[in-house]
């Protein structure tokens, strides 16, 4: 196996025998089987799109099986075999129904006429032969950009997935979807051609975050500032992490009345800020953080824990209290296939709960756009008279690797006159801590999950356009950490809007080339985080 689609890659340069989240060789060769297959795929819709053959149930397998394939979503070698299999079955239907239609396909790449082998170790055997560093792209740079805009893809998918179950689809993120995974056989692109592609994926994912947005809030109302308790109330007890807005909600309505409280974990704390889901009495709190004492707190949670997407490092075989729904997918953990709860509620209420009640302290969550927009007044008076110097936007994705402790520091460092705005789940960092207010507005405020850097860009763009200026003249520095794919999407999204001087961490991507990332320091001016003093200095002088 070779992968390095992760921040915490071995070495931070490739997995090349096990994958530091846990997925196995054999696994991982049926991910890439599994990708090659869509790319097949993607070339025959493409063609059949000509025809005026666009099917909605394509499209959105192509989402989901590009979505397994992200990290930390779908570590269940036969279900991934499953996903290849219907992949080339729903190539070879979309071939009869071009050829019905008077059209025809002429030659075809391999990816898009292979047919699956017999059985599963034959099949690692076809997906060990398209493993990354097998591609017959010689130029390391093209390879470098390639492999940037298929991890794109991967997070472009994830929100698109999201966003279809609560109704919002767009048609352009589908299609550009296919394009850019028909073009990766492309041998003939040159780098222009590839920073274009990676151009358009950023662009496309914001328009992916926009539905996405759409149907949270549509469905569920715009978060409001809200207190969520940390601690515990006495009773049996239902975990829910991931980012799965949609599953908390039947969950929440499957346990009403039953005596059970339900919890939040990770990218899943934000959801208290919405009101159709506040609303539910026994929607309590938050437990745990989001990567650095995960396993512990699986572990000594006295209730039924559900995982609705990737959220979690290594999967917790021995737990028989772990459910997975959706895409998420490990060997011999319980999945719930058909959106029926019952069996979690059954686990919960055969499980000792919370022997008392418990108070941990509480943050605060809601402030997305409108929230913080009804304050824009205060805000932009505040910047005025020198109240507030500046803006940090301090986010991005946790880990277990060692590195993320400098957003800690960091946000402790931050002067007293500044303001951090946050999102996704690296502010477990740093999210309950006590910063205070400038004048009212506090100085820590929680954005929502990776997906709300939407709510986190309509509001430089509102405020920039309060003063007159461009985005990258307001008083606001934007420190990241990435760990895999969504963020790979949303640093393309930033760079799309022409978004300068991040400043990315813990590590640079293992696949970015120095000659790329030359390219993103001369045009972008993207740098690695050094120390908090450091770079506190640089941007504030």
């Amino acid at each position: 196996m070779f992968c390095y689609q992760c921040e915490q890659t071995a070495k931070s340069e490739g997995c090349t025998k096990i994958g530091v989240c846990g997925k196995d060789e054999n696994t991982a060769a049926l991910q890439d089987l599994l990708v090659h297959a869509l790319k097949g795929l993607s070339v025959v819709a493409l063609e059949a799109r000509k025809l005026g053959l666009n099917d909605p149930k394509l499209n959105a397998f192509t989402c989901e099986g590009v979505f397994s394939t992200l990290t930390n979503v779908n570590f269940d070698p036969e279900r991934i075999a499953g996903l290849v299999k219907k992949a080339v079955a729903s190539r070879e239907d979309l071939k009869a129904r071009i050829k019905a239609k008077g059209g025809s396909l002429g030659a075809l790449h391999e990816c898009a006429t292979f047919t699956p082998a017999a059985t599963l170790e034959a099949m690692v055997a076809q997906g060990q032969a398209q493993s990354i560093d097998k591609d017959p792209e010689t130029n390391a740079d093209i390879k470098s950009l390639k492999q940037t805009v298929i991890y794109g893809i991967k997070g472009v998918a994830a929100y698109a997935d999201h966003a279809r179950i609560l109704g919002q689809e767009d048609d352009a993120v589908y299609t550009y979807i296919q394009e850019g995974l028909a073009a990766s056989l492309r041998l003939a692109l040159d780098l222009g051609a590839w920073v274009d592609l990676a151009m358009q994926c950023g662009k496309i994912n914001l328009r992916a975050m926009e539905l996405l947005d759409a149907a949270n809030t549509g469905a569920y109302g715009h978060p409001v500032p809200t207190s969520v308790p940390l601690g515990a109330k006495k009773g049996k007890a239902i975990l829910v992490s991931g980012h799965d807005l949609k599953d908390l909600e039947l969950i929440l309505k499957a346990t009403e009345g039953k005596g059970i409280f339900v919890y939040t974990h990770g990218e899943m704390l934000p959801c208290h800020g919405y009101p159709g889901l506040k609303k539910y009495a026994h929607f309590h709190g938050h437990y745990g953080t989001a990567w650095q004492n995960q396993q512990k707190e699986f572990a000594a949670f006295p209730g039924a824990i559900v995982m609705t997407t990737n959220c979690i490092q290594k999967p917790l075989k021995y737990m028989d209290s772990i459910f997975t729904t959706g895409l998420v997918g490990w060997p011999g953990v319980a999945h719930i296939a058909d959106k029926d709860f019952g069996l979690v509620v059954a686990k919960a209420l055969s499980m000792p709960g919370f022997p008392e009640d418990t108070d941990k302290g509480s943050v605060m969550v809601g402030f997305g756009r409108n929230a913080v927009m009804s304050v824009a007044g205060a805000v932009i008076e505040a910047v005025k008279s020198k109240a507030i110097r500046h803006f940090f936007l301090v986010a991005g994705c946790d880990g277990a690797k060692p590195g993320r402790n400098y957003y800690t520091e960091f946000v402790e460092k931050v002067p007293k006159d500044c303001v951090v705005l946050t999102l996704a789940c690296g502010k477990f960092r740093f999210f309950d801590q006590n910063l205070g207010d400038i004048g009212g507005i506090p100085r820590l405020l929680d954005i929502g999950q990776c997906n709300d850097a939407y709510s986190a860009i309509q509001i430089a763009v509102a405020l920039a356009g309060a003063f007159g200026c461009g985005v990258n003249d307001l008083p606001l520095s934007m420190v990241l950490s990435w760990y895999e794919q969504k963020a790979v999407a949303i640093l393309l999204t930033l760079l799309s809007l022409g978004v300068k001087n991040i400043r990315l961490g813990p590590t640079l991507p293992a696949f970015i080339t120095p000659n790329v990332l030359s390219f993103l320091v001369q045009n972008f001016d993207i740098k690695a985080i050094t120390t908090p003093d450091e770079d506190l200095k640089a941007i504030l002088g």
